[in-house]
C-alpha cells in the first residue's frame, strides 16, 4: 500500500477509514526524514480519512522542518478537499 522510492512515496489501493491506519505510521517515519513527494496515482478509492492522513503527514513534515507535495491526486480526493475547504492547505496536483 505504501512504497518508498527515494524521495517519492507511492500509495496504492483504497485509502479509506478501513485502510489508512496501515500506512499512517510508515508514512510518518518517511515524512520526518526529508522532503517527500506523495504519489497518489495508484489510489483506487478515498474518503475523508485520506484527507485526515494527508493533513497529519503535512503537520509532521512541517514539525520536522520538511515539506511534502502531493502528486496525482484522484478527482474524488480533490472534490473532498474542496468540500471540506482544505484545498488551500493541501496542494493536490492532478
Amino acid at each position: 500500500m505504501i512504497q518508498a522510492e527515494g524521495a517519492r512515496l507511492s500509495l496504492s489501493g483504497p485509502l479509506t477509514i478501513a485502510t489508512v491506519a496501515a500506512v499512517a505510521e510508515a508514512g510518518l517515519e518517511q515524512i520526518a526524514s526529508g522532503d517527500r513527494v506523495v504519489d497518489l496515482s495508484g489510489v483506487t478509492q478515498v474518503d475523508s480519512a485520506a484527507l485526515a492522513l494527508l493533513l497529519s503527514w503535512q503537520r509532521a513534515a512541517r514539525a520536522a522542518g520538511c515539506r511534502i507535495s502531493i502528486d496525482r491526486a484522484p478527482v474524488a480526493l480533490v472534490s473532498l478537499a474542496s468540500l471540506y475547504d482544505v484545498d488551500s492547505i493541501l496542494s493536490l496536483a492532478r
